[in-house]
């Protein structure tokens, strides 16, 4: 089974690259992020057409998540738990039966950017950051495959940037960011890509600007965090750096990862 994660930034701009990706990289469950439009504006007949399930939880104008799946859920959770005044779209969560009747866990995730950090944006990324890590202990303790996938807006490690002098003042890249992510990932969670590779200049988002992309001065903010259960069935992971060449890009890309779940 292929799981990927991208960030779309804006799914109605790039509906072409969206669907001509799934054409092509054929995955089984695809986690979007920033699909920025009400869950009605989605153009699910088009991803519906190429025999995905659609689920969204929407937002006018910026963030939201989905989920595209060849297979239905039989259980849909929209938005993080743990603050019922928050209100911005940036977390689905869905729950399938496998052909052997085991459970998989996939949640879509946009994490707050956190810019500017002197503002109440970067407390409000850390509050998160600890919803998260309090709803990821919880569907642990079910001992179930699960895969938190998605934009983090976090940069794990200095390798994870072209230069990390360039974003030491970045919310994506303060020690306390980098602190909140090691947290969530000593509860036992893998970081799929890292699993698989220690090398360095590989990144899943590129900016619009300064010739971010041709310069390949990224950062690698996308992940994918394995339950124990889904990370000893993980095969390999990748990133699908090439998309971000194609007309009118993301300033993401999709990061996958395989798994096996036969075994």
């Amino acid at each position: 089974m292929k799981i990927a994660t991208w960030n779309i930034n804006g799914v109605k701009a790039r509906i072409d690259n969206l669907t001509q990706w799934l054409k092509d990289s054929d995955p089984d469950i695809v986690c979007l992020q920033e699909i920025k439009t009400i869950d009605e504006g989605f153009p699910r007949l088009e991803i519906e057409a190429l025999g995905y399930h659609v689920e969204t939880h929407g937002q006018k104008g910026f963030n939201g998540v989905a989920i595209l799946s060849k297979t239905s859920p039989f259980e849909v959770n929209r938005g993080l738990p743990g603050d019922p005044l928050d209100e911005q779209a940036r977390f689905l969560e869905a729950v399938f039966t496998l052909p052997d009747t085991r459970i998989l866990r996939v949640c879509s995730i946009y994490l707050p950017n956190g810019n500017p950090a002197d503002t109440e944006k970067y407390p409000y990324k850390l509050a998160w950051m600890e919803r998260l890590r309090s709803f990821a202990a919880e569907r642990l303790a079910y001992e179930e495959m699960l895969v938190l996938a998605g934009d983090y807006n976090v940069i794990p490690e200095p390798h994870d940037c072209f230069d990390p002098r360039v974003w030491e003042s970045d919310a994506l890249f303060l020690p306390q960011t980098r602190q909140a992510f090691r947290r969530l990932e000593n509860l036992g969670l893998t970081d799929a890509v890292r699993a698989t590779t220690d090398a360095t200049r590989l990144y899943s988002f590129w900016d619009y600007q300064a010739g971010a992309w041709p310069k390949n001065n990224g950062i690698r903010i996308d992940h994918l965090l394995l339950s124990p259960e889904a990370a000893d069935r993980m095969t390999s992971a990748a990133i699908e750096k090439h998309v971000r060449a194609w007309e009118k890009p993301s300033d993401h890309v999709p990061v996958i990862a395989y798994f096996d779940f036969a075994a």
